[in-house]
């Protein structure tokens, strides 16, 4: 199960809780609570759309550098 989907199966429990709910205040907690499940269902579906790779920056070798063996003494 991807985190999207995760998610959104947190949001529909919080949905049915605000449905079942009597007291109007935590109904609308539970509200608030499913929509903020939904926004990180589509947060995450955006984010495993996202490849990102580091790759360290390409340094020159001519030969004439001298070893870096850390900051001077």
């Amino acid at each position: 199960m991807s985190f999207a989907d995760h998610y959104r199966t947190l949001a529909a429990d919080c949905d049915a809780r605000a449905r079942h709910e009597r007291v109007p205040q935590r109904r609308a907690e539970w509200a608030v609570l499913a929509a903020s499940y939904r926004r990180l269902a589509e947060q995450a579906e955006r984010n495993s759309l996202t490849d990102i790779i580091y790759e360290p920056p390409f340094k020159l070798d001519d030969g004439n550098q001298e070893p870096d063996n850390g900051p001077a003494r």
